[in-house]
């Protein structure tokens, strides 16, 4: 199956973990994850960053493990993905999770938000999670909700 096209800018102001996210797997992630064309810039953060964005834009005081800033839906995906390195490897680790499979998560997790999905309401998590789990499983990916 095609998948849509992927304008990607990927930067690592936290480069901790950039030999787990080579381009072309950053970018097969996504693009699993896109129902149409995207323009999307991700940039990994460190967490003085991170909770800067988080309490700038969201008003929470701390950092989280990924911000989303949609800008359009159609007929392009504009988005931007903030992604702070610290949380993602906590919370892995925590989890005793597959670091890159919780990167891969996160992008998931991101780029559906960009494209409008939510899970703010117990209905539209349910949706949320349940093509979060489609992907990953499609990406050869664990279920990252079938523990709960």
């Amino acid at each position: 199956m095609s998948r849509p096209a992927l304008s990607l800018s990927l930067q690592f102001a936290d480069p901790r973990h950039r030999a787990l996210l080579p381009r072309h797997k950053v970018l097969r992630w996504m693009r699993a994850a896109l129902e149409l064309p995207g323009e999307i810039a991700v940039r990994i953060v460190d967490a003085d960053e991170g909770r800067r964005l988080n309490h700038e834009f969201r008003g929470k005081d701390y950092a989280t493990n990924v911000l989303t800033f949609d800008y359009a839906q159609e007929p392009v995906v504009g988005a931007d993905l903030v992604i702070c390195a610290e949380v993602v490897e906590r919370e892995a680790r925590e989890a005793g999770l597959d670091l890159a499979a919780h990167y891969a998560h996160m992008l998931v997790h991101g780029v559906l938000h960009a494209q409008g999905y939510d899970h703010e309401e117990d209905d539209e998590a349910e949706l949320m999670e349940a093509r979060e789990s489609e992907i990953l499983l499609g990406l050869g990916f664990a279920d990252p909700y079938a523990a709960r």
